[in-house]
């Protein structure tokens, strides 16, 4: 058997590519949608991608399972459980709870996990020429290291009112049948930490059965339903915006992109006449270079891990957007984007000083700055992270105003005070800051934010 653990981690995602190198066959798992890493280990090791297969209709990022049948040939393997509603709306082979899938010498048994989605499936992996014994399941969203799915992303993220309780209930059935698997089993889950489909899950990539047995806090549960339930829904970080379109467009039948586009560089006059026509431009250089000067009304994502969550935020999917970024990042923030299906880049600039257009800058302080705007009447301090670090521990009367719904509450700013924002480290409030300057609120912002703020032991509120 040929294995390979596929990782993306800006968003915290696992795929995988299993082969039979006796029979030249594979199969891939829980695909990413730039498929060119797939077709590379392929080629590599004289195999064939026969099948493409899925835990669950994702709603994190945008599979590339259609993207990989199409230039392979291969047949896609998906979930039929979970009922009317929860069906992939184009061609595939239906799987259900029990059934099997060959591959070469290589059988994935299905096992149908629901609770993070009603149609959530897991595939356990024989390889027969080695033993008739099971020795890995793949459980996408159902079982992390250290974590089980969420089930509130139905309801909170796509609208379904009412599933996050029969999902939590159903999550703690699935969680008692996966216990009995042997101890021995490698566990290889969807996502790691980072990611938004749990609150705790591990850094580590994979585990084992009888790991999770002592270690996962959800098999710690056995015989207290209703503790699993209320564990398990409290304290759900906020789910990303874009969340609900890829749970559509995961679903319904697509336009494919089966190769990473390349974008173009805008001249000077293309780009002032999409500028002064309102597109959107996301400077994805550093926050400090940002802070230091910046064309007015461009945001501040920086090009790291979190680009394309953050992205997925702020951006709608019916614009088209530019980029501010070096030729030489535009391959790797282009596959980011496209992961989330943000397809409308109208191109890049690279250099903003050879625009002709004023730069603004933005005010960044220092602790000591920040600690004399604390209590004072005409100030209003905002914490701009998300609830539940929020509550676990802020700076004394601070708002909580969540950067990624924050031009939903400018209401909840108040302008005629001297307002200051900060998150963990600078990179949520550098985003803040410029989403607050291009809706015309000039703020201050205190980059460092409560990771130096606690690590200079100074007071912090909880609740």
């Amino acid at each position: 058997m040929y294995f390979q653990h596929v990782y993306d981690k800006t968003l915290a995602q696992a795929s995988y590519f299993i082969g039979c190198q006796a029979k030249g066959e594979a199969i891939v798992i829980d695909a990413k949608r730039d498929i060119d890493t797939y077709l590379d280990i392929a080629k590599q090791n004289n195999m064939k991608i026969t099948h493409v297969a899925e835990t669950h209709i994702h709603a994190d990022f945008l599979s590339g399972s259609r993207e990989l049948a199409a230039v392979t040939g291969a047949k896609m393997y998906l979930s039929d459980e979970g009922g009317e509603g929860w069906q992939y709306e184009f061609d595939h082979v239906g799987l259900k709870h029990g059934d099997k899938i060959n591959v070469g010498n290589l059988t994935l048994e299905v096992l149908h996990t629901p609770g993070h989605t009603p149609e959530s499936i897991s595939f356990l992996l024989t390889d027969h020429p080695a033993t008739d014994k099971p020795v890995m399941v793949f459980t996408g969203d159902f079982v992390f290291v250290g974590d089980v799915g969420r089930p509130d992303l139905l309801e909170k993220a796509a609208g379904f009112t009412g599933t996050q309780e029969k999902g939590a209930k159903q999550m703690y059935e699935s969680v008692q049948r996966f216990a009995e698997l042997p101890d021995y089993v490698q566990v290889w889950p969807g996502h790691g930490a980072g990611s938004a489909c749990g609150k705790a899950l591990g850094a580590v990539p994979s585990s084992t059965v009888g790991y999770e047995m002592i270690r996962n806090w959800a098999f710690q549960y056995k015989n207290d339903e209703q503790g699993f339930v209320d564990y398990l829904l409290e304290g759900q970080p906020e789910p990303p915006k874009y969340f609900a379109m890829m749970k559509h467009l995961n679903k319904v039948d697509r336009p494919l992109l089966t190769e990473v586009p390349t974008h173009n560089k805008l001249t000077k006059e293309t780009f002032i006449d999409a500028y002064n026509k309102g597109i959107k431009v996301i400077d994805t250089r550093n926050k400090f270079d940002f802070a230091k000067g910046h064309l007015p009304g461009s945001i501040n994502i920086q090009g790291n891990n979190s680009f394309a969550t953050w992205c997925g935020w702020i951006l709608n999917y019916e614009e088209q957007f530019i980029l501010v970024a070096d030729e030489g990042q535009m391959d790797d923030l282009t596959r980011k984007l496209m992961r989330i299906g943000l397809d409308n880049i109208l191109g890049y600039v690279d250099d903003i000083t050879s625009l002709g257009i004023q730069t603004k800058s933005n005010e960044i302080i220092d602790i000591e700055e920040f600690k004399s705007y604390i209590g004072k009447g005409g100030v209003q301090i905002i914490d701009v992270r998300g609830e539940s670090e929020y509550k676990a521990g802020h700076v004394k009367g601070a708002d909580n105003v969540f950067v990624g719904t924050l031009e939903k509450n400018l209401d909840k700013i108040d302008k005629n005070k001297q307002v200051v924002i900060h998150c963990q480290s600078g990179d949520r409030s550098a985003i803040a800051q410029s989403l607050l300057a291009k809706n015309g609120i000039t703020v201050k912002n205190y980059s460092a934010g409560m990771k130096e703020w606690n690590e200079k032991g100074n007071e912090v509120v909880k609740g």
